[in-house]
């Protein structure tokens, strides 16, 4: 680029071709963004400078900047930027430091503008957070998430979350010791009898990466409708249905949600229905389908113990105007089996437990262990193995 091409293409001029881009729907594509250039830059701009200087504005308007190296990490899950000398990364082992930097805050923040218009989303200073998903980075992209300050009390706040498609299968995670040989039979009979099951873990802990696994092992004859609030999964089967909820754009309209989705699955003809994460008042619907003939669901939730499952619960399902009593009955008799994942400091990630979901007298719904990593065998194993003996006697 020429000293007079770079001097023209400054930040105010970035900022007006931002704007204008932003004004518009759909995505930054080279076209758009050329035709942009051209109309702020009022025709100062030769052939050959229009060429560099777009270039130059694709890489400014779409690119991750310094951060693309990490993201094309195979090993990266999550890139974090606190501040302007501090990117952190996540490989599976925890966070660990990198020596990416950027020049100054300033700079952070105009990367965060540009994946924001980038994802379709606005980010400033009357709106200071933003999140979406960006395009690239592999099959389903990155999630993006942004705080401005002053809400981010030390500058621009960064997270982005390569969404890594969850396609190992049951043996495979057996193979590599996330799943106990003992467990992985049981889980098997699990899918087999349908059951339906909840997969529950911290952040990171591979929920998702169970869920589909186990979605492998459904019946090939099987129709299975997956809703999703970011697209992960993709099972090893021959008849999955995708679905994945939508933002509202900058205008605020074109919403899609993961409860609305749930609602449209159920005229779908599915064999099983499953939600990638539940996380608000979706739980009403899953809870009332799984009721109403559709068993063998499936989904995750964020707990960090199975004994926590109700309690989570209770609270998503007030979101969608269930009262506690309501969500237990509609829980004990819906839901039968509970898959919790762990993650350790060193970052290996299995199955720790599974429960089964019980009526309690005094707690109304109670996750009792039926085998545990560390104990094998625990005080719900008996009952567990009559349910799923009552199961595939009837099939």
């Amino acid at each position: 680029m020429t000293t007079e091409t770079s001097s023209v293409v400054g930040a105010a001029l970035l900022d007006r071709v931002r704007d204008r881009l932003a004004a518009e729907p759909g995505e930054p594509t080279p076209a758009r963004v050329a035709a942009a250039l051209r109309a702020e830059a009022g025709g100062v701009l030769g052939d050959s400078d229009l060429l560099a200087a777009l270039r130059h504005l694709q890489t400014e308007l779409t690119g991750a900047g310094p951060l693309e190296v990490l993201l094309a990490d195979p090993d990266v899950t999550d890139v974090l930027v606190t501040a302007p000398d501090r990117v952190w990364v996540d490989r599976g082992h925890g966070l660990e430091p990198t020596t990416v930097t950027f020049p100054d805050e300033a700079a952070v923040r105009r990367l965060a503008q540009r994946l924001a218009l980038f994802a379709g989303r606005r980010l400033d200073d009357a709106q200071l957070w933003v999140d979406g998903r960006l395009p690239g980075h592999g099959q389903f992209g990155v999630r993006l998430h942004a705080v401005l300050a002053p809400v981010a009390q030390g500058g621009t706040c960064l997270s982005l979350r390569v969404l890594r498609p969850a396609t190992q299968g049951l043996e495979a995670l057996r193979d590599r010791g996330a799943v106990d040989p003992d467990a992985y039979r049981l889980l098997l009979r699990t899918v087999r009898a349908r059951l339906a099951f909840l997969v529950v873990g911290g952040t990171g802990a591979g929920k998702t990466t169970l869920l589909a696994a186990l979605l492998g092992a459904v019946d090939p004859g099987e129709r299975i409708v997956c809703v999703e609030d970011a697209a992960e999964l993709v099972p090893d089967h021959p008849h999955v249905v995708r679905l994945v909820a939508r933002a509202p754009n900058v205008e605020g309209v074109g919403e899609v949600t993961v409860r609305d989705l749930v609602r449209q699955a159920l005229r779908m003809r599915p064999d099983r229905i499953v939600v990638g994460e539940v996380r608000g008042g979706e739980v009403v619907d899953l809870l009332t389908a799984l009721n109403t003939g559709h068993d063998g669901g499936a989904g995750t939730v964020h707990a960090n113990a199975p004994d926590e499952v109700p309690a989570r619960l209770e609270a998503l399902a007030a979101l969608g105007g269930l009262d506690r009593a309501a969500l237990h009955s509609q829980l004990v008799a819906a839901v039968q089996v509970i898959l919790h994942v762990h993650r350790n400091p060193g970052g290996a990630r299995r199955l720790v437990e599974i429960g089964l979901v019980e009526r309690d007298p005094s707690a109304g719904v109670a996750v009792v262990p039926a085998w545990t990593l560390t104990d094998g065998p625990g005080p719900g194993a008996a009952r567990l193995e009559a349910l799923l003996q009552r199961r595939e006697n009837s099939r």
